[in-house]
């Protein structure tokens, strides 16, 4: 904040707009941004790594490691989202403090008292006397294997999908040049299964961006939690007093995430494009006639 909105009650008109936009608050808001789009980098490529995981289990030969990948893919994908979200940030983060309670407290007493979870200070997460960004950081953290299970689930079934959507002749073709089914993988299914994952995957990213605005439930301090903070009329007790300007506010937000989904459609259009390149696909058959 600049010294002269130090006093915001000898402010008026434009000077007043650009000490209010520049606040603290209001800075904590477009920080948030950043928050979000740390999240999609984040979770992206862990949710993926998670439904290569499945997909891969889901065509074992196990049968005990086949059934685990299609339990993992049913299960979830079967629970509402927002149940997951819920649920999983607060039994992962009794499940870190039940271990770190046996580690570290020096006591006899169950930490399941009733219907209360009790630990001692010591196993408590993050630690009261832990800085802010700490404790933002730990519920951002829960926040990014939340959506990477729930999301992992989806990406598992598509790559699936796609794996058995190569054509069997290529396999074998590779499997008459004599590559082992290690080589098979990792040199024909893996690489061809692309092409035709991308549909699925880029409608699972969409989904993954519309569902951020979900992060404010599960304690951080999102876009959609400040906009309403901020965008609410204010009383006495805030420096800077103003009506109902929520509207405003989710209006922003709405722009944000239209101008994300811009992005990403042309960005999913050029990897389509480039997967596609020489595939015996339509679409890399349309990218050859063209090129003709």
């Amino acid at each position: 904040m600049f010294a002269q909105c130090a006093d915001p009650a000898q402010l008026e008109g434009f000077a007043w707009l650009m000490c209010y936009l520049t606040s603290g608050k209001n800075m904590l808001f477009y920080a948030s941004f950043g928050t979000v789009l740390l999240l999609l980098a984040v979770t992206a490529p862990v949710a993926l790594f998670f439904g290569f995981c499945g997909a891969m289990a889901s065509r074992s030969r196990l049968r005990l490691l086949r059934w685990g990948g299609k339990l993992y893919t049913s299960m979830v994908r079967g629970v509402p989202d927002i149940i997951f979200f819920l649920f999983v940030p607060i039994a992962l983060d009794q499940g870190f403090e039940w271990m770190r309670h046996q580690v570290l407290c020096d006591t006899d007493e169950p930490v399941r008292q009733g219907n209360d979870f009790v630990v001692c200070a010591a196993a408590k997460l993050p630690l009261s006397s832990a800085a802010p960004w700490v404790h933002e950081a730990y519920g951002l953290f829960l926040a990014v294997l939340a959506f990477s299970v729930v999301f992992g689930a989806f990406a598992s079934n598509v790559l699936y999908g796609a794996m058995q959507a190569v054509p069997r002749a290529q396999l074998e073709t590779a499997e008459a040049y004599g590559m082992s089914p290690r080589q098979v993988t990792r040199r024909v299914l893996i690489p061809q299964m692309w092409s035709y994952a991308i549909p699925g995957l880029s409608n699972l990213w969409m989904i993954l961006l519309k569902a951020t605005p979900l992060l404010f439930l599960l304690g951080v301090e999102d876009i959609v939690y400040w906009a309403r903070e901020l965008g609410g009329a204010k009383t006495s007790a805030f420096a800077y007093p103003h009506p109902d300007w929520r509207l405003y506010y989710f209006l922003g937000i709405l722009v944000f995430y239209l101008l994300m989904t811009w992005i990403s459609e042309r960005l999913i259009a050029r990897l389509t494009r480039r997967l596609s390149s020489g595939q015996a696909t339509m679409g890399g058959e349309a990218l050859r006639k063209g090129a003709a």
